[in-house]
This record gives C-alpha cells, structure tokens and sequence, in this order.
C-alpha cells in the first residue's frame, strides 16, 4: 500500500499531536508509517519535525514551500518512504491549508494518476473553535474554519479529553449536521482516545476527491488570511546557573508574548515554543490565544547547561510589531534567567504579501 493522507485544521488543533499518534499507533499495530511537517519558512527547522524527532516518530520536513505547489519535492519524499517501507504517509500542511483539497489531492491525480492511494482528506478542529462556529461567534477566522471543513472527507474533533462524552457527542453531532458531506470522529490525540478508529479511516477510506464550492476568492476569506504573520526563530542558549529551568524560561517567553499581544489588541492563534538539551532531554510549551493559558506540554526531567530553542508563530499582527514582541520577550526572558544567546535563524512574514 501506498497511503497518503493530508491533515488539514485551524491553528492549533493539534495537527502534530495526532500525527504522531497516529503514526505510532499504525506503525506498531498496521505496518510501517512516517510524517511530514510543511512549512514556509526559508530553510528553518520546524518546531513540529523537532517534537516528532525527539519523540521517536518517523518524520521529516519540507520547508520554503507548501506542497500544493511542490509536486516534485513531495513525490520525491513519498516514494523515498514507499521504497522503505512505509505503507502510510501524512502531511500537514502551512497555515491554514484552505486549497489543498484541489492542490494537493487533484493535482496528484492530474499529474501522478494511480500511484497514490489518497486516504481522506482530514481536517482537525479543537472544541473550543468548533463551539465558536456553532455560536456564530468566530469573527473573522470563522470564514476560514468554514472553508477548511468544507473541503474535508473526514472531520477530527480532536482534544475531546477536555469535554464530557456528552458534550463531545454534542459537538460531534452538531458537525455531522452542518457538513453532511464528511464523516465526523471524536478523538483525543493526547490520550489515545479515538486514535485506532482515525487509523482504520487512513486503512479502508479514500478521498471522494470532491470539488467542494467554495469561493476561494472571497474577500472575507482573503482578508482573513492576509491579516496572518508567521514567524520562525531559532536560537542557542548557555546557561550560567546549574538550576536552570527550561520549562520555566518558554513559559516565561510565552506569558510575555501573550500580554503584548493582548494589550495590543491582536490575536495570535498558537506560539510554538519548543527547546532540547544536546543530551535530548526537551521541553514544549504552547499558547493559542491570548485570552487561554499558557499551556506547558511537555516539561524538561533535568536542568541543562545548554538549550536549543526553536519558536514558530502564527499571529493576526503586523509582521513588523510581532518580530518586536518576539524580539523582545525572548530577550527579557534571556536576561531573567541569565541566558547567554547566539541566533542562528530569524524569519517573519505576512501571509498577504
């Protein structure tokens, strides 16, 4: 078998969690399996290929484009894994995706016909954006979250550890309804809740391979995604104390971030904070929006006397401001706990431009 799948979804809806998870589960129960981080960034390291790695997941990153429009690097990649083995192979892609159904998946078929197996097209939502569509109260980022679930095969209500059975059915129910085109699964990536039933999905499903009528062009929708920044850095640090919490330091990189932006009166859908230990000892924290705590991932086992540090954002905010923040959270931070930096990779950009 030759199964590729993309994974679609909102900043922020846990893309990279299940990925992993199913990567895992299928390799350990189905046959061998990889995952692809997509990114923009001009040759940056990804937070989510850097997880993935330290995580023992089968992964790799293509980055400078998306794989909507790089058929060749994407079908080199696939048929590098195929050659080794792999029976399933997914696929995030950057930003907010809304195109790939036709990009990616029809763009295979027009110009490799036969020589994938394309399972559905998935895309994720988190209940908190979900129960923000169904109360019409998601701004402009609903035009995009309408969009991406309309392209979708298969819609994932991830993170459904966070609400009751009867809430998550609710939720579930509710998507079912407004997008009947799409067969809806509950799942918690985080838990492994759901996470077999996505892997029989990626087994025995395939696209529909659907022309979904959106208009792609649409001014809202436009101007929604234009308003996006996204922005990569990556650094080292030496420590100078033998205490040194790592944790602590993303975290307290992330609360500064936070409080600028909200002052500031932008959004920033997920911060990405993601730092390793040359012994591969690492620590995760995220953010997804200014108004939701800081959310600490995964926590260093150890103090360190060396971090590398890779931060990548999405943000509705200026490109220029949100370097500022960036800039500037991180320095204060750096200075807190005593950190000497070397910057090796700094890019921001608007969406729009």
């Amino acid at each position: 078998m030759k199964i590729f799948a993309v994974f679609s979804g909102f900043l922020g809806s846990g893309k990279t969690t299940t990925m992993m998870a199913l990567t895992k589960l299928y390799a350990e129960k189905y046959g061998k399996a990889a995952m692809i981080s997509n990114d923009l960034g001009e040759g940056v390291t990804l937070a989510d290929h850097r997880l993935a790695s330290l995580s023992g997941v089968n992964s790799s990153e293509i980055t400078d484009e998306c794989i909507c429009f790089c058929h060749d690097v994407l079908t080199a990649r696939l048929n590098g894994y195929y050659d080794d083995g792999c029976q399933l192979v997914v696929s995030d892609i950057p930003g907010f995706g809304v195109g790939a159904l036709e990009h990616v998946y029809h763009g295979l078929i027009r110009d490799y016909p036969g020589q994938y197996e394309l399972a559905p097209f998935t895309v994720l939502i988190e209940p908190r954006n979900a129960e923000l569509l169904r109360l019409e109260a998601g701004g402009d980022m609903a035009h995009i979250l309408r969009a991406q679930l309309m392209e979708a095969d298969l819609i994932v209500l991830n993170k459904c550890d966070l609400l009751s059975p009867a809430e998550a059915e609710q939720l579930r129910g509710w998507l079912a309804e407004q997008y009947p085109d799409a067969e809806v699964i509950r799942i918690s990536a985080a838990t492994g809740e759901g996470v077999e039933e996505l892997a029989c999905a990626m087994r025995t499903g395939r696209a529909s391979l659907r022309h979904p009528a959106i208009d792609y062009d649409d001014s809202d929708l436009q101007n929604a995604m234009d308003q996006l920044t996204e922005y990569y850095l990556q650094y080292h640090a030496t420590v100078c104390c033998s205490d040194f919490d790592g944790t602590e330091y993303l975290a307290d990189v992330a609360r500064a971030v936070q409080a600028d932006m909200k002052a500031d009166g932008h959004e920033i859908p997920h911060l990405k904070l993601l730092a390793w230990g040359p012994e591969g000892d690492f620590g995760k924290v995220d953010l997804l929006g200014v108004d939701r705590p800081v959310e600490i991932t995964r926590r260093f086992d150890r103090p360190c006397t060396e971090i590398a540090v890779v931060i990548n954002a999405n943000a509705s905010c200026p490109a220029a401001r949100l370097d500022a923040i960036l800039t500037e959270a991180v320095d204060a931070a750096s200075q807190k706990h005593q950190l000497e930096l070397l910057i090796f990779k700094k890019e921001f950009f608007n969406l729009g431009e």
